[in-house]
């Protein structure tokens, strides 16, 4: 099952609003890439652990609510 991990969740003074999805291990990769970059933080077991405590399920796409665009009314 894929996983999803989304910035919105982890508190931080970036408001990043970036979403990540796919199996575990590449989740995990993708991560731990954008934190060091973009957050600033020191990759190690710490950092690991939080990330994998965020990891959540992705919904099956029949389940998600409907994205929008700005602009582009939602279709039902």
């Amino acid at each position: 099952m894929r996983k999803v991990v989304d910035c919105r969740d982890y508190p931080g003074e970036h408001n990043c609003t970036l979403t990540i999805a796919g199996e575990e291990s590449e989740l995990m990769k993708a991560a731990v890439e954008h934190a060091i970059s973009t957050h600033g933080e020191k990759d190690g077991a710490q950092l690991r652990e939080g990330i994998r405590g965020l990891m959540k399920d992705e919904m099956p796409t029949g389940m998600r609510p409907a994205q929008t665009r700005p602009g582009v009314p939602a279709t039902h």
